[in-house]
């Protein structure tokens, strides 16, 4: 969707029908290699990893409600759903159709068998989450944030300018619990953005970085809790690194990296995880 229906990432096409195609080929691909992979090694773990964002109304209004769903429909379950076996959402292959998003017809791309093959059996479904969305009817499509990204995010938010949910983090891994009975759940993706560099001393202290994860860990423990069958967690990241089209502007590792002479400063953040990962769950 970034790449093709709104031209920000690579290739730069702005077109709801090569995005759409794009988005079956991808997921059919996976569905090809997962088999590959179990071919050449039988014992292998196989998953995907899937990119999340939670959406829930920014009010109450009957517009909202349905903005939240739409949106449901466009970030989440249009790529949940077909890898667990159910298809493309209906309402959204009909809302996509009355808008013209297809060349010829419902999903005009699909070809005979694509559908099992990209709902291959898994090990597990992982999840990469950061934020969630108040959906409204003129941001149910768009991967928008209230906040400019920046170097002074107000609280509750990250340089990304997106707003601080671990709340919605529980929800959704609870949701995918139950709505796609996964064989299990890993946190493949989880982590901040914020620029706090070097003080004199060379020390590193990125204390909101610590509180998001300690916050969002907390969120995954919950939905084990509560039943999640969550296996694993990964941290974004462990080096400040090279972040898509933002360049090097923003900051999501626990190592500092000093883009100049490449010299690498473990954070605040990195010694408070070593210590988490010692406690376990």
């Amino acid at each position: 969707m970034l790449g093709h229906k709104d031209g920000y990432f690579a290739p730069g096409i702005a077109d709801w029908r090569p995005a759409l195609r794009a988005g079956h080929h991808i997921l059919l691909s996976h569905g090809r290699a997962t088999a590959s992979i179990r071919e050449q090694v039988p014992d292998a773990t196989v998953g995907i990893a899937l990119d999340c964002r939670p959406a829930y109304p920014a009010s109450d209004s009957p517009g909202d409600i349905e903005a939240a769903r739409h949106f449901d429909g466009y970030r989440n379950r249009w790529f949940f759903d077909p890898v667990h076996g159910k298809g493309y959402p209906a309402d959204m292959v009909e809302a996509y159709h009355e808008a013209g998003r297809f060349e010829s017809g419902p999903l005009d791309f699909v070809a005979d068998g694509d559908m099992e093959v990209i709902a291959t059996p898994l090990d597990f479904v992982g999840i990469n989450y950061y934020t969630s969305l108040a959906a409204t009817p003129e941001n149910q499509e768009a991967e928008s944030t209230p906040v400019e990204p920046g170097s002074n995010p107000p609280p509750g938010y990250t340089e990304m300018g997106w707003a601080i949910t671990p709340e919605w983090f529980t929800r959704f891994i609870l949701r995918v619990n139950e709505d796609y009975a996964p064989r299990a759940i890993v946190i493949t993706e989880n982590g901040a953005s914020f620029s706090d560099g070097p003080d004199m001393s060379g020390q590193i202290d990125d204390q909101r970085r610590i509180d998001y994860l300690d916050s969002h860990i907390a969120a995954v423990g919950e939905a084990r809790d509560q039943g999640a069958l969550v296996t694993g967690y990964f941290e974004w990241s462990l080096l400040d690194n090279l972040e898509w089209v933002a360049g090097y502007g923003q900051r999501f590792g626990i190592v500092h990296v000093d883009f100049d002479t490449m010299t690498r400063t473990p954070k605040a953040s990195y010694h408070w995880y070593h210590d988490r990962i010692a406690r376990g769950w």
